[in-house]
């Protein structure tokens, strides 16, 4: 959340503007369905497509790329990713899969149906997470930035900076573009920010606190990360680094309530 800087004005046309004013309020969630997930992934990307699940897993050594079914969490393909690399964020362009690496500057594309790896693209500074909006790939670097680049060259072609008010966003992570929207998870947060991708205004939060129990948190690290959209069947998916379980689930928005006048002399 972040924090407002109040300036002085007169005291009648601010208490004009406290009446007329609208408290923020983050949207909640209604749990829809809940899946198993392998607790020793450590969720770097996710991405559903035709019907399928995709995840990009972290750390060196363990890296990979898979495919998993929902309804078991069984992982059905899986290519591991050289140990070299930390895998990031993931997202499909057409026929393809495309994986960020964290400190390497590099990008793999694979065939999304063999996982063979077709080639490299190389980009500047980390790589967190990754979505597409059907004409650039959009990719966040774990600052208030987010950088858009030409798939077929993958070059920069734009950049916003995210802003709740007048505040940049740090720690942009993993992403997934719904509905003309960004949606972002928060490094070490339980709230995913909707992002205005002209702007890089944040239009509106998801609060997921309480999502999965603290006492099935097995690490501190084992914070939310992965957001995943089904198109066909309107469904939306979250999960956790090192989480047992995936979510299916309903956002309710939140109705902003009137913001108490402040009587100042």
């Amino acid at each position: 959340m972040s924090v407002t800087k109040t300036r002085r004005i007169p005291s009648a046309l601010f208490i004009c503007l406290c009446l007329a004013a609208l408290a923020p309020a983050a949207d909640t969630y209604r749990v829809v369905h809940t899946y198993p997930h392998d607790p020793h992934a450590f969720t770097q990307g996710l991405v559903f497509v035709d019907g399928h699940l995709y995840e990009s897993t972290g750390l060196n050594g363990q890296s990979s790329l898979r495919m998993v079914d929902l309804e078991s969490g069984r992982v059905v393909q899986t290519q591991p990713v050289d140990s070299k690399y930390f895998a990031e964020g993931l997202t499909t362009w057409g026929s393809t899969l495309v994986q960020l690496t964290w400190e390497s500057h590099t990008a793999l594309v694979y065939d999304r149906f063999s996982f063979r790896v077709l080639r490299t693209f190389s980009y500047a500074g980390q790589g967190w997470g990754l979505t597409g909006d059907g004409k650039s790939l959009i990719l966040s670097d774990g600052t208030a930035t987010l950088r858009f680049f030409d798939p077929a060259a993958f070059h920069e072609v734009r950049r916003i900076l995210v802003k709740d008010g007048p505040e940049p966003v740090l720690y942009l992570n993993e992403l997934e573009y719904i509905h003309g929207q960004i949606y972002a998870n928060i490094w070490h947060s339980d709230r995913i920010a909707r992002i205005d991708p002209g702007t890089g205004k944040v239009l509106g939060w998801i609060d997921l606190k309480g999502l999965l129990p603290e006492n099935e948190h097995s690490s501190p690290e084992a914070v939310l990360n992965g957001i995943a959209y089904d198109p066909a069947h309107n469904r939306l998916f979250v999960t956790g680094k090192l989480w047992p379980k995936l979510f299916e689930i309903e956002v309710i928005p939140e109705t902003p309530q009137p913001v108490p006048a402040r009587h100042h002399r």
